[in-house]
């Protein structure tokens, strides 16, 4: 029996439980094969909070980033389309568009990301465009747990549901008069259920696409009682396997950011040791009020570049934790 249920109409919107926190998103992710330029774009729907948080992430050649962060207004759960954002299912659990048409803010220096009041007043902004088509060089993995008994990938407050799949990628971005076709990979998720990001304790994501179609997903997370799970799959020649353990070793930067990644996994059929450079790094977090006080997490998002076996590939670090007295809960781990 399958851990997991996904049907072509997961595709679709899910009706909101009573939770205050429901959150319904879809993510893609996309990188040119032949340059290092590609990025991330989020949208998801909180109805029961009246907002849908709208994230867009792209790393430029030279360096720079364009973004933007928002939080539109929505009133309903019926479609993933706000503050010019939208998604759209071509072909149900195969192939996938997002298309954004608005302002872009450049960060020349990703540091400015630390002070996102300051840059946002201030940091130029420019017209932006952005579409790609996401088409599945994988099977769709995960879903809806089958019962109560099942094991999550974040947990039960954390995006209960939740599939995934790695996928060839086609399309272009636009920066003000600047244009950089996407010729290459990426991967995507749809996710449903209660979500606040302060219920991740810490974590450590990778995930990247090879030229040949390969790529894997690979999770540390740990909890506050100093619980961790290793989970993940390498994808290989267009079948997923299951990691049986995982070692990381992190390189970290003085402002505690991570700069370079070992990844040591197993499987059933063959052990990989993987290394990562983070190329660009955005550093970003997330704030809520809960009883009174501001709960604050750290968002680190790292374009890099992957090698796996002499390959070399794209694709994201995603450090996540919660700041705690001022300090990062998972540092140095």
């Amino acid at each position: 029996m399958n851990d997991f249920v996904v049907r072509p109409e997961d595709e679709n919107t899910h009706p909101p439980d009573a939770s205050v926190n429901f959150n319904e998103s879809v993510y893609t992710n996309g990188f040119n094969a032949a340059s290092p330029v590609g990025g991330w774009m989020r949208l998801g729907n909180r109805i029961n909070e009246g907002y849908a948080e709208l994230s867009i992430c792209l790393y430029l050649p030279d360096g720079r980033i364009a973004c933007q962060f928002q939080r539109p207004s929505i009133t309903g759960n019926d479609r993933f389309d706000a503050g010019g954002l939208r998604y759209a299912v071509v072909e149900p659990l195969k192939k996938v568009s997002m298309t954004f048409d608005g302002e872009l803010l450049i960060v020349h220096d990703p540091n400015a990301l630390r002070d996102p009041k300051t840059l946002f007043a201030s940091g130029t902004k420019v017209p932006g465009h952005v579409h790609w088509v996401h088409e599945g060089e994988g099977p769709v993995h995960g879903g809806e747990p089958a019962n109560d008994a099942v094991q999550t990938m974040y947990g039960r407050d954390f995006s209960r549901c939740h599939f995934n799949q790695h996928c060839r990628v086609r399309g272009e971005i636009k920066v003000g008069a600047e244009t950089f076709a996407i010729d290459g990979h990426g991967w995507r998720d749809h996710s449903w259920g209660p979500r606040y990001w302060q219920a991740i304790y810490f974590y450590r994501l990778f995930v990247a696409n090879f030229p040949d179609g390969d790529g894997f997903m690979l999770l540390k997370i740990t909890d506050k009682n100093g619980v961790t799970r290793r989970v993940g799959l390498l994808l290989v020649g267009g079948r997923y396997e299951q990691i049986l353990d995982m070692d990381l070793s992190t390189q970290w930067s003085e402002q505690q950011d991570p700069r370079r990644v070992e990844i040591g996994v197993r499987t059933a059929n063959r052990k990989a040791i993987i290394t990562g450079e983070i190329i660009t790094l955005a550093p970003l977090r997330n704030r809520r009020k809960a009883n009174g006080e501001t709960l604050e997490s750290r968002i680190a998002e790292g374009f890099t570049r992957f090698s796996w076996d002499g390959r070399a590939g794209y694709g994201m670090t995603e450090y996540i934790e919660r700041i705690e007295g001022g300090k990062l809960s998972g540092f140095p781990l």
